[in-house]
This record gives C-alpha cells, sequence and structure tokens, in this order.
C-alpha cells in the first residue's frame, strides 16, 4: 500500500524496515540505498496483533527518536517501506496468515503504520523487497528483467520486469523456492514434494551432512560440532569446506547439482538478464558460481544461457532494511515520472 509520496529531495531518508519472527531490523536510508543508521529490536510474535505492531513501532521510534536524529541530520523523512514474511497483499498492505508471525491474521499492517505516522508506507515480502533494492543499487543495476533469488533458511525469490516486481494477479507470484525439481523428493515445509527449497536450503544442506555422517566417515564437521553430529549446521559444512573437508564439499557440490537444474529452468521460462543470488547460504557457495554458470547448458534448452551472468547480491544481512527502503523510493520514483512539476 503506498499513499502519494513524499521523498522528493536529495537530502530525504526513508525507513527500511524487515520484519522476522525473532526481531525486527530497521534502518534509515539514503537515495543513493546507504544505510546511514539501523538497529534491532525483538519482535512479539505471540502476543496479538496489537503487541506485533507495537514492536514495529518500537523499531521506527528507536529511529526516528534517540540516536536516529544524529544520523538524520537535516534531512526529511519521507516514508516507511516494510518487508513482513508473507503471505501478504502487496497492493493492500494486508499481512495474510505468516506462518512465523501467529499475531497477525489480515492485518493491515500499512494502513496502521500510516495512520501512527501520517506518512507514506509501502509493504512487500522480503525477497520481492531486496530484489528491489538490487535493481535500483546493488548488482541489478542497469539491467532490464531481473531474478533474484535469496538462500538461507529458505528459498525466496522475485522477478522484476523494467525495474518493477512481478507480483502476478494477486500478489502470489515469483514463489520460486517452491518450484519442485523431483516430485519423489523430500516433502516441503508448504507441503509439495522436492521444491528447490527442501533440496538446497540451509536446513536441507546441514541435513544431508548429518545423514553422510551417520556412518564412520571422518570429517572436520564431527570436530566443530563438538562431536555430536545431530549439531552440524550449514555454517559448519561451510566451514568444513574452507578447511578442506571432503564430506563437505560433497555435500555442497550436490547443492551445485540441484541448483543448476532449478535455475536451467528459470532460463527457460523467464530468460533473464541477469540472476542474482544473495542470502547466508548464497555466500558460503560463492566459490562454485562460475560452476554453477557453466553447467547450465546442460541443464536448459536456452544454448545462450551462458551468457547470462550468474553474480553474487550486494546487500547481505541487511537486504531487508534496503528493501524496505527501495519500496519508497520506487514510489517516489513513479511519483516524479506521473509529476513532473514535483522537485
Amino acid at each position: 500500500m503506498s499513499d502519494k509520496s513524499e521523498v522528493t529531495s536529495d537530502n530525504s531518508l526513508v525507513v527500511g524496515v524487515d520484519i522476522g519472527g525473532t526481531k525486527i531490523a530497521a534502518g534509515l536510508v539514503d537515495s543513493s540505498g546507504r544505510i546511514v543508521f539501523q538497529t534491532r529490536t525483538p519482535m512479539i510474535a505471540n502476543d496479538g496483533a496489537e503487541g506485533g505492531l507495537s514492536a514495529v513501532k518500537s523499531a521506527i521510534e528507536s529511529l526516528l527518536n534517540g540516536q536516529g536524529n544524529g544520523a538524520r541530520g537535516q534531512s526529511s523523512i519521507g516514508g516507511i517501506g516494510i518487508c513482513s514474511p508473507g503471505p501478504l497483499d502487496p497492493k493492500t498492505g494486508v499481512v495474510i496468515n505468516p506462518p512465523n508471525l501467529p499475531c497477525w491474521r489480515n492485518f493491515p499492517l500499512a494502513a496502521e503504520i500510516s495512520q501512527i505516522y501520517r506518512m507514506p508506507v509501502s509493504v512487500d515480502n522480503d525477497a520481492n523487497a531486496a530484489g528491489l533494492a538490487e535493481v535500483l543499487w546493488g548488482a541489478g543495476r542497469g539491467y532490464h528483467n531481473v531474478f533474484y533469488a535469496t538462500i538461507g533458511t529458505g528459498i525466496g525469490t522475485a522477478i522484476l520486469f523494467d525495474g518493477a516486481i512481478y507480483h502476478g494477479r494477486t500478489g502470489a507470484a515469483a514463489e520460486g523456492g517452491h518450484m519442485s525439481i523431483d516430485y519423489r523428493g523430500p516433502v516441503c515445509g508448504c507441503g509439495k514434494p522436492g521444491c528447490i527449497e527442501a533440496l538446497a536450503s540451509g536446513p536441507a544442506i546441514a541435513r544431508r551432512a548429518r545423514e553422510k555422517l551417520k556412518g564412520s566417515r571422518s570429517s572436520v564437521m564431527r570436530d566443530l560440532a563438538s562431536g555430536n553430529v545431530e549439531l552440524v549446521s550449514s555454517e559448519i559444512v561451510g566451514r568444513a569446506y574452507e578447511e578442506g573437508d571432503a564430506v563437505a564439499a560433497e555435500v555442497l557440490l550436490e547443492t551445485v547439482e540441484l541448483l543448476k537444474f532449478w535455475l536451467g529452468n528459470v532460463v527457460d521460462l523467464l530468460e533473464p538478464d541477469i540472476m542474482i543470488i544473495g542470502g547466508g547460504v548464497a555466500s558460503m557457495l560463492l566459490p562454485f558460481f562460475q560452476e554453477i554458470r557453466d553447467g547450465l547448458p546442460s541443464c536448459c534448452i536456452n544454448q545462450r544461457c551462458s551468457e547470462i551472468p550468474l553474480v553474487p547480491a550486494r546487500y547481505g544481512a541487511d537486504s531487508g532494511i534496503a528493501g524496505g527502503a527501495a519500496l519508497c523510493w520506487q514510489v517516489a520514483k513513479a511519483e516524479s515520472v506521473n509529476h513532473p512539476s514535483l522537485p
């Protein structure tokens, strides 16, 4: 949901808010995508709608008051952009029923925040917003058609055509993490078998590593997990790989194969100008990016697929803050086009 934007001057800042199941990250962001000040506060996800709203207000207030004022200087605050877990309706700013936020069911988040602060408010899911931030300020700048994916605890994706998020008919488009590549594969949290999220996300990588260690295979991962195989995480897999561990390398190479087929499907469906990968697991897989790109011709029918850049995202842990801000600046850009007389 967006009101008429007030983000019109070079010295304006916007508030970017990233809502998670346990924390809220918020920051002041300028028109170049620079986060000039940020803070983190707890998210109250099990205390009813008002409790969740109060947590968001607390995060925003910590920016608009106190230390945030020093970072803000003489700049004005032109809007608030919020990344919230979905499902949600980006047109109305209503959060529908996110599993990680039981406090909100059909909650008009954008309208509530706009009423409190009397400024434009935009709401979208984290992957869409982070993809938009990459298009405005990051690795996707200058490209028309962009595919963005964030690989971490889950896999979220965004599709952007000519700088605009593709939402589909109801706002539910671009759930690329739930594209199945194996109908006999493990059941995903969404209920479908073989989703790429169930195969290549952080928890999936950790699960495969633990399965390989149930025998007597020697691995640095055992030591990093203090001998308890059940404590092996994707982060431990990454650290073990950096130390030359053969089992960790095997796990990551299997992940690379899965991602090749998934991205091959993406290329055949969209043929984007660029593919951008972010998230914690993506940084661990960065040494394999070229291998993924080189393997695409065997995983899709588009024989010019190797011409499509596969690059890491600019924004890492701050992608939600930048994404929220990008939602505001996109509205401002649209307003300046539709109303050229605005300063």
